[in-house]
């Protein structure tokens, strides 16, 4: 004969409260539930707040790096890169600076992208389209090769393998008094067309040019 249950009490059953006996403290098992349900929200609250801080206020932070002096023109070669370290936000030390590959504008490598005033000079940034590594330019194979993931991209900064999404990104130059300057960075899809920057990890190619919008302050030197 099996064992009679006891049973279920009429203040629980009136409120509804599944599961509860008579006799058995149901307030104490609802605070537990309660305390475990505000400790996630406050968890996906604050999760949110920073995913939400971060796409809303960044893209309204000015980015504005300047003209960084990087050598006389007779101190740029065509036919290899030169690296130069500039800074990009000196409030943040070390972090803030970042290293350029600069070449002179060749005609016979150069045949793609815009020709204009900002083109005389090739400035490459070193930061790889995959995971934003630091990538190096190997004068024996004349190639870009970053070692976290194995991202390489040839002479002119365009991928030649691995995991990258799209060509290095580059830097506007001007000529000042002889003297070789790199401003804004700007990113390119594969017929290094400029568009205004991007992050790593997005495409610019085909519809990745709209499903990845600049940000309203990282825009394109007028005229470009």
């Amino acid at each position: 004969m099996s064992e009679r249950r006891p049973a279920k009490s009429k203040y629980t059953l009136d409120r509804g409260i599944p599961g509860a006996f008579e006799g058995e403290t149901v307030t104490r098992r609802r605070m537990m539930v309660l305390a475990a349900n505000v400790t996630g929200g406050i968890a996906i609250g604050g999760v949110a707040l920073s995913a939400t801080g971060f796409a809303l206020g960044q893209p309204f932070v000015e980015v504005d790096t300047g003209w960084h002096d990087v050598g006389a023109e007779d101190e740029i070669p065509d036919d290899t890169y030169v690296p130069r370290v500039i800074t990009l936000d000196p409030k943040t030390g070390q972090v803030g600076k970042t290293t350029v590959y600069v070449r002179k504008h060749n005609d016979r490598v150069d045949t793609e992208g815009p020709q204009d005033q900002y083109s005389r000079y090739v400035a490459i940034s070193s930061r790889c389209m995959h995971m934003g590594c630091p990538a190096r330019y190997v004068q024996a194979a004349q190639h870009f090769i970053c070692p976290c993931h194995g991202g390489v991209y040839d002479f002119v900064g365009k991928v030649a393998g691995g995991p990258p999404v799209r060509p290095l990104d580059r830097f506007y130059t001007r000529v000042v008094n002889g003297r070789v300057e790199v401003g804004r960075r700007y990113s390119v899809n594969s017929e290094l067309k400029r568009f205004s920057p991007r992050p790593p990890g997005q495409a610019l190619d085909g519809v990745g040019q709209y499903l990845f919008p600049s940000r309203p302050t990282m825009r394109k030197l007028p005229g470009t």
